[in-house]
Order: C-alpha cells, then sequence, then structure tokens
C-alpha cells in the first residue's frame, strides 16, 4: 500500500511515519512544508510543499492508495493567532480533499469538538465546539462524512514520539513533567477537570489498524480519562520531592470531557500498548541526559513558535536559504 502522509514531518506524523516505514506492506512518502523542523533526515521518500500547492499535492495524491491527513495549525491558542488561516488549512483544505480524492483517507480530528460536557461522551454525543481549533475541525469531518475515511477524534496527545521530529512541550503530560524537573513544582489551576489522554505512538498504531480496515466513520481515540490533579500527583511518584500547588481554576481551564475510546476498540482492535507513566519516564530521560537543552525554546510550544513565525502560514512557497 503506498501512503501518503500529509503533514508527517510533526509531532504526530513523526512516529506514523517510522510505524509504518517499518511495517511490511507499506510504501511511505511524507509530504510536509516544516513550518517547525530545519530539516528532514528521515530515511523515507519526502516531498516538501504546503497543501495549498494544489497541483503538486494531487501529483502525490495520484500517486498514493491512501492519504494520513495531518496537515492543520493545531490548538486553540495557535487557531486564535489567524483564525482566517486556520480556516483555511484545517477546513477548506479537507474540503477540497474531499472532492479531489476517493480513496482511503485516515483524518485526525479532536475531542475538543464535544467541549464542556459533564459525562462520558461516546462518537454520538452532542457536539459543542468552543474554539476556531475545535470548530474547523467538526466542519472538515463533516466534509469526509461519506467519503471511505476513517476520522480519529483525539484526546490530549503526550510521550516522546520517535527520535527526530520536534517534541511538542505544551500539552498537559508534557508541560507537567517538564516543570516538575525544571522548576521542582507544578501549578494545577482547579484540578477537577478530566482530560482524556494517549500516548502519540498509540495514535500509529490506530493508523494501522485503520489503513487494515474496510470500517469507516468517526472514532474516538484514548486510554485512560485522567483528572488533572491526580495527573499531577502520578507525575509525583516520578519526581519525589515535586510541590503541587492547586489553586482556584482560571477561565481558560475550564475545559472539561471525558470520551470513551469502546467503538475503536470494538471495531478496529484498538489497544493502547503505552501508559501516562511510560511517556513521564521517556521525556524525564530526554531532559534529564541534557537531549533537550533549551526548554524554553518557543520551537516546542505552537502557540509561542507562530507568535514568532507567523510568517511561514501566510504563503503555500517558502523560499529554500
Amino acid at each position: 500500500m503506498k501512503v501518503l502522509i500529509v503533514g508527517g514531518a510533526g509531532y504526530i506524523g513523526g512516529c506514523i511515519t517510522d510505524f509504518l516505514h517499518a511495517t511490511p506492506g507499506f510504501e511511505v512518502t511524507v509530504f510536509d512544508s516544516l513550518v517547525y523542523e530545519i530539516q528532514y533526515r528521515k530515511e523515507v521518500d519526502f516531498v516538501f510543499g504546503d497543501i495549498r500547492e494544489r497541483d503538486l499535492l494531487k501529483n502525490w495524491l495520484d500517486w498514493s492508495d491512501a492519504v494520513v491527513w495531518l496537515a492543520a495549525v493545531v490548538g486553540d491558542g495557535a487557531c486564535q493567532l489567524n483564525p482566517t488561516i486556520a480556516t483555511e488549512l484545517n477546513q477548506e483544505s479537507v474540503k477540497w480533499l474531499a472532492e479531489n480524492y476517493d480513496k482511503r483517507i485516515i483524518f485526525m480530528s479532536t475531542c475538543s469538538v464535544y467541549g464542556t460536557q459533564d459525562k462520558e461522551l461516546d462518537e454520538e454525543s452532542p457536539k459543542n465546539p468552543l474554539s476556531v481549533y475545535a470548530s474547523t475541525k467538526l466542519k472538515a469531518e463533516d466534509y469526509l462524512k461519506d467519503k471511505n475515511a476513517v476520522i480519529f477524534r483525539l484526546g490530549t496527545i503526550f510521550g516522546v514520539g520517535d527520535l527526530f521530529s520536534r517534541i511538542r512541550l505544551d500539552l498537559v503530560v508534557n508541560i507537567l513533567t517538564t516543570n516538575a524537573y525544571r522548576l521542582g513544582k507544578i501549578k494545577v489551576f482547579g484540578g477537577d477537570q478530566f482530560r482524556p489522554l494517549l500516548h502519540v505512538k498509540d495514535i500509529a498504531l490506530a493508523v494501522h489498524l485503520a489503513l487494515e480496515s474496510d470500517a469507516t466513520g468517526i472514532f474516538n481515540l484514548c486510554r485512560q480519562n485522567v483528572r488533572i490533579i491526580d495527573l499531577a500527583y502520578q507525575v509525583r511518584n516520578h519526581f519525589p520531592d515535586l510541590i503541587i500547588e492547586q489553586t482556584e481554576m482560571m477561565f481558560q481551564d475550564t475545559r472539561n470531557y471525558r470520551v470513551t475510546a469502546e467503538k475503536a476498540k470494538q471495531v478496529l482492535k484498538f489497544k493502547p500498548a503505552y501508559s501516562i507513566d511510560d511517556g513521564i519516564e521517556e521525556l524525564k530521560y530526554l531532559i534529564e541526559t541534557n537531549r533537550i537543552v533549551n526548554l524554553e525554546d518557543p520551537r516546542y510550544t505552537n502557540v509561542s513558535y507562530l507568535k514568532e513565525n507567523e510568517e511561514l502560514l501566510h504563503t503555500a512557497k517558502r523560499a529554500i536559504k
């Protein structure tokens, strides 16, 4: 199977690329504009391109038997920096894909489409998108509803995906682990709010299962739902001297949702392989062995990096210097 991984140089794309490249029966090509990277040196076929370069993209879609679509402006804050571009990349590009591609599609959406709801949510639960990010992803889902597509609504990702792609340090497990090492204390705002958590490598497993399945439709993906305060104490198990400061909940931390991944487990036979403790230990090892030189580098945080480099999203062509 020839698989085009659009956005394959990113945090999630890196581990999907490695997984499929190492799996017999798959031929992988990565299509990416390297917004967060300065080079791409993996031994897989690579195309430097922007999803708005339709002719170039169409050539590689024609080559493929399936596409894994990861390209997007990811996260509430990152999308809010420029909602117009976020809509163009997250939503309108998927509309174009639906109109121009009739083969297998694996698309990454988000559990953020559910918004704040105080119950466990399945794929049929009401949607309540509270941000540009969630709204554009929900609209993109709609474009794919009649296609040969599997749509994964991802929980909050954590862990180390591969040996090359930049890690994100702006996701809750990774944030708490980094601050535990760097500051010796972590602040928890509120704490009773839930997040559905998922190791980044388990997404690669789910993609592989979807590519080998005839199933279509929407699937929640998570390992478990965890209260933020309980997660903080789990991090402390790895940093015994850690101080936890719990304060009143700030407005931006009011998101609270739990999801079930039972459908993915039943239909796709999805079984997460990596625990929260695995993710904490992976990142702790990178930090303690000085394999991340500057934990405050904006490159590891979507919002901070795009604030400094927003021009990278404004054009479909960038000069190679």
